[in-house]
């Protein structure tokens, strides 16, 4: 059994399961108060300062778009590049209305080259996909080599294995609102009850933090956001070593 099938869903699942719920998903998101600020806040955190003008920007597992919108708000003249591995979710993404500057591709992190997706970037965003990686170090490689020399990666994920209070709250919300909610909105409320137990077994944030320095991105660091989700959802960013030229 490999670690995800424990959590609920086996990796090779996970995209699936979005296809699934991705008519409902922003509506599900929509409810939980602060979750397009909060994805706002770790765009901020990549350091990128302007309007982005003359960037190139990855959001890696960009599902319905709401990580893209958030890149977009920041950086309103960057060119973006989002990718998920899920169809349907990119389907939902890509029936919104978007500026010349944002494309989305289908894709897993394992086939981004034969995908059109080539580096450098000068950052990349990554929400909500670190836990759903397969192999995330390899991955965070993969990822590392399209950045330029210089350039931040951010990671936007939930993480409570650190701290016993982020457990119980965690715990008393998916069981009250979001497993309930998504029952009732979707009929079906596997991927819910997938979500609750991933997080809880995910690495805590300073073995994330470690990990994204051990796949060669220096001076890692760790903010949390404000709101409920104090202590369950962080940022980490890293940055690709060297000078940008």
């Amino acid at each position: 059994m490999n670690r995800l099938a424990k959590d609920g869903l086996p990796r090779a699942r996970v995209p699936g399961a979005f296809d699934t719920e991705a008519a409902f998903y922003d509506r599900l998101v929509g409810a939980n108060p602060g979750y397009h600020d909060h994805l706002r806040l770790s765009a901020r955190r990549l350091g990128l300062t302007g309007d982005g003008a003359g960037l190139r920007v990855l959001d890696a597992g960009c599902g319905t778009g709401a990580s893209t919108a958030a890149l977009l708000h920041v950086l309103p003249e960057a060119e973006i590049t989002a990718f998920d591995g899920s169809a349907a979710m990119l389907a939902q993404a890509r029936r919104k209305d978007w500026p010349p500057n944002v494309r989305f591709v289908h894709s897993t992190i394992e086939n981004l080259g034969r995908s059109g997706i080539t580096g450098p970037f000068d950052a990349v965003l990554a929400a909500y996909l670190i836990r759903n990686l397969a192999e995330p170090d390899t991955q965070l490689g993969t990822l590392r080599a399209l950045l330029r020399p210089g350039a931040p990666i951010a990671l936007h994920e939930y993480s409570v294995a650190d701290s016993r209070r982020a457990r119980i709250v965690w715990n008393c919300v998916c069981a009250t609102i979001i497993i309930p909610l998504g029952k009732i909105t979707t009929g079906d409320a596997t991927l819910y009850r997938h979500l609750r137990r991933s997080v809880l077994r995910f690495e805590g944030i300073s073995a994330l933090t470690t990990r994204v320095a051990a796949a060669g991105f220096t001076a890692p660091r760790c903010a949390t956001v404000p709101g409920w989700q104090r202590g369950i959802v962080h940022t980490v960013v890293g940055i690709r070593p060297g000078e940008i030229p």
